[in-house]
């Protein structure tokens, strides 16, 4: 641990960040980049207290909320060490320090940065998640359309059919699997209907026209 002698885990006490979580921070980046690895033991207690400028107290309470989300695992009369099942991704770093070099080439301070990443973070991805699922369904429902124009005179009426809105508006989820559903069963009885019109004609038909339509519906 000789290398810590550094202290990358001062914290700034004017900042407006709570200490604890700063120091928390620190030790999450450290682990999650690889800098401190699966099974490598952090500082006791004291030792970390005095190089992040806080109490014992602070330091306990950061490694039990580490601990809690299985960053590291505390043991009996040996200390606390990085978990083993931890997997850093080294290409967390470069990539914050492109966002950083970016950042300071637009104006921009560093802190606004990370507030917008968390903000966007917090945000659900449900909303891109059904963007998704939508955009595959309207593909399927143009695949069955464009299926079933080629069965237009095979339709019979009675046929369910997709609820029509009088007020425009963005279709559902529900909506869409309801139109893709309803195609579907469109489209399986305007294929029995032309496999049944085949057979009808085939058996109207003398040799030479029923050898031609089993030809037809091998080709």
């Amino acid at each position: 641990m000789a290398q810590l002698e550094q202290t990358p885990f001062r914290i700034d006490r004017n900042d407006e960040l709570p200490v604890g979580l700063q120091l928390s921070w620190r030790l999450r980046a450290l682990i999650q980049t690889g800098e401190l690895s699966a099974g490598e033991r952090l500082p006791s207690f004291r030792r970390l207290a005095e190089w992040a400028g806080v109490n014992v107290g602070t330091v306990r309470a950061v490694y039990e909320g580490l601990e809690e989300d299985g960053l590291v695992i505390t043991r009996h009369g040996q200390g606390t060490f990085v978990a083993d099942e931890v997997k850093a991704a080294p290409q967390l770093e470069e990539i914050a320090s492109e966002a950083l070099r970016r950042a300071e080439e637009a104006g921009i301070r560093p802190r606004d940065l990370a507030v917008v990443a968390m903000a966007c973070a917090g945000l659900p991805e449900e909303e891109s998640e059904v963007l998704e699922v939508r955009q595959e369904l309207r593909r399927q429902i143009a695949r069955l359309e464009a299926e079933l124009a080629g069965y237009t005179r095979h339709l019979q009426a009675g046929l369910p059919t997709a609820p029509r809105r009088a007020v425009p508006h963005v279709a559902g989820v529900g909506e869409l699997e309801e139109t893709r559903d309803t195609l579907i069963a469109q489209l399986a009885a305007a294929k029995r209907e032309s496999e049944e019109e085949v057979e009808r004609r085939a058996y109207s038909r003398g040799p030479l026209g029923q050898a031609m339509s089993r030809w037809r519906a091998k080709c």
